[in-house]
């Protein structure tokens, strides 16, 4: 019924992370990532996708720090509530003065499905430097009329349609190069909620 998870990362000198989090959320969920780029040439990525169905609850949280030159962060969550479901993203990314050339963007997009559904979103950048690229963005809503249209046009029930567009609005958030059975299962994963199975 609750699930609080928290992990500390250190990076130090050119230094990969990529982490991917398939949240289906609990009574009481949240998936808390804290890193400190502590190394020049260090890069974080930090992609995921919430799926917050009725009496379920879905929070990701995070908080990137870079403290040192020439860091890089991409950050991708997206996520979609039913009625009575509930999804939080809070996420924070800090650059610190002596942070110079850091490059750092952070996204967040939200689908509604039904009237009683709940998405909060809290993105944040902090910077403290002034030679830096970054950026963020934040939506939440509806699904696209005009593209559910466009497949009805074509065709295809309403119900399917809908069940596609959403798959291909979560699946971009799945990183590149990950083994086919991996990207299948997330895949998969993805489709049985769509589908109203519980897993």
């Amino acid at each position: 019924a609750v699930l609080v998870s928290t992990a500390q990362i250190n990076l130090e000198r050119d230094a990969r992370l990529s982490q991917y989090v398939l949240a289906q959320g609990a009574k009481l969920a949240r998936i808390e990532t804290h890193v400190s780029v502590e190394g020049k040439g260090a890069e974080v990525t930090l992609n995921g996708v919430y799926l917050a169905g009725a009496g379920r609850h879905a929070d990701l949280t995070s908080v990137i720090e870079h403290k040192v030159p020439d860091g890089m962060t991409r950050q991708l969550i997206k996520g979609v509530a039913r009625k009575g479901g509930r999804a939080v993203f809070q996420g924070k990314i800090v650059v610190e003065r002596g942070a110079q050339k850091t490059d750092a963007r952070q996204h967040h997009q939200g689908l509604l499905l039904e009237d009683g559904a709940e998405i909060f979103a809290k993105p944040e950048l902090m910077i403290h430097a002034d030679d830096v690229q970054c950026a963020h963005g934040n939506t939440a809503g509806g699904l696209d009329e005009r593209a559910l249209f466009y497949m009805r046009s074509r065709g295809i029930p309403e119900s399917e349609a809908r069940a596609l567009l959403i798959e291909a609005f979560l699946t971009e958030t799945i990183p590149a190069g990950l083994p086919a059975a991996l990207h299948e299962e997330l895949v998969g994963s993805i489709r049985s909620w769509l589908s109203g199975a519980r897993t």
